[in-house]
């Protein structure tokens, strides 16, 4: 069961592919700065309340990275198979009227800029973003997001007084969140010292490379199989002992039964939802300096509104870095001196923007 409140959501639709025997779901969470932008989950077991969480974590992260977008998300229950070109083309349109006037979708899991090209293709180039770039996009194979949690894990590093250089992560996820973190992040000098997938989890004190790792995810199907490591159970990621622990999976990772294992000191959300709120709480009080998802993984996002704008790759990489980085040093200092989690810190400021543009269309009534 949805609940509601006074930000939304809105409008809460599903769908039903008659052809394909597949259920979707859309939930627009809160119009007030512009159409609801959020992207479509493509898994089997994606349900109506966790598009609905979703949903409201891109109006909050919309609403924190200045861009004129509310927030909204998709769900389609199904398994990525040879017919999912052709059920993201029936859901493309049994949403007309929907999309672009309420709703402007992304990708998301298991979603991609070919899944996109299929939507503008059936609703006009201007209704989807991360297109490909023979398209006119920016498509998040750019690596745009993992750029965004790269820069907020370097400036929450800066806060406590470290370089990256100085520090190791430990990473969940190696999809395309996951690789960009990985990538940017040991371009800066950090040490990857354990990567996990849904097979498993690999480790190395000494490091991982991320080259070497990418080959052998791209060629084997799992990290795994990195030579130079010690394998592992996924599970036993939030354990390991670094200074930076990034989940970039599932929501709900770190959970009631394992947030006290937790031994990193600095926690940066790069997936949606990868702790429920009050387990982060939790981590806050044990000492976490936490980068919520909400400002952490906004670069997939900042990269969509760029590309509305028609804005090239060097100009919205560099928009992603100051948006980033300006949000992620305010939260984290408001924090430091109000003495509340960095979380409660950026909804404040989000549910502020957004009651703010709310009165305006109510022409100045409070």
């Amino acid at each position: 069961m949805i609940s509601c409140d006074e930000l939304g959501p809105e409008k809460v639709i599903q769908l039903y592919d008659k052809v394909y025997k597949v259920k979707s779901y859309v939930v627009i969470d809160n119009t007030a700065l512009g159409p609801g932008k959020g992207g479509i989950r493509y898994v089997k077991d994606v349900t109506v309340e966790e598009v609905a969480q979703l949903a409201r974590a891109m109006t909050y992260k919309n609403a924190l990275a200045e861009i004129p977008y509310g927030g909204a998300k998709a769900g389609i229950a199904a398994d990525p198979n040879p017919q999912k070109p052709f059920i993201i083309r029936n859901f493309a349109r049994m949403l007309r009227g929907i999309i672009p006037t309420y709703y402007i979708p992304g990708p998301d899991m298991n979603t991609n800029e070919s899944d996109m090209a299929i939507i503008a293709d059936e609703l006009g180039l201007n209704t989807v973003t991360s297109k490909p770039l023979e398209m006119g996009g920016l498509p998040h194979e750019l690596g745009s997001t993992g750029y965004g949690v790269a820069t907020a894990t370097e400036i929450a590093c800066e806060h406590v007084g470290l370089k990256l250089s100085d520090v190791t992560v430990a990473l969940e996820g190696f999809g395309n969140v996951g690789q960009f973190t990985m990538k940017f992040l040991q371009e800066k000098g950090a040490k990857i010292i354990a990567v996990s997938d849904s097979k498993g989890l690999i480790y190395n004190k000494e490091g991982i490379d991320f080259e070497k790792l990418k080959k052998v995810k791209e060629e084997k199907g799992s990290v795994i199989y990195y030579p130079d490591g010690e394998r592992m159970e996924n599970y036993k990621l939030f354990g390991i002992e670094a200074d930076v622990l990034i989940p970039g999976a599932r929501p709900n990772a770190i959970n009631e039964n394992n947030y006290e294992d937790v031994k990193a000191s600095i926690l940066v959300e790069a997936a949606n939802i990868p702790v429920k709120e009050e387990i982060e709480e939790k981590l806050y009080e044990k000492g976490l300096l936490i980068v919520p998802d909400i400002i952490a993984n906004a670069g997939g996002v900042i990269s969509s509104a760029q590309e509305l704008l028609n804005k090239d790759i060097e100009e919205t990489f560099e928009i992603i870095r100051k948006k980033i980085s300006r949000n992620t040093k305010l939260i984290l200092q408001r924090s430091k001196e109000e003495n509340v989690s960095p979380r409660k810190i950026a909804k404040k400021i989000a549910e502020e923007r957004i009651k703010k543009a709310e009165m305006f269309r109510r022409g100045g009534v409070v």
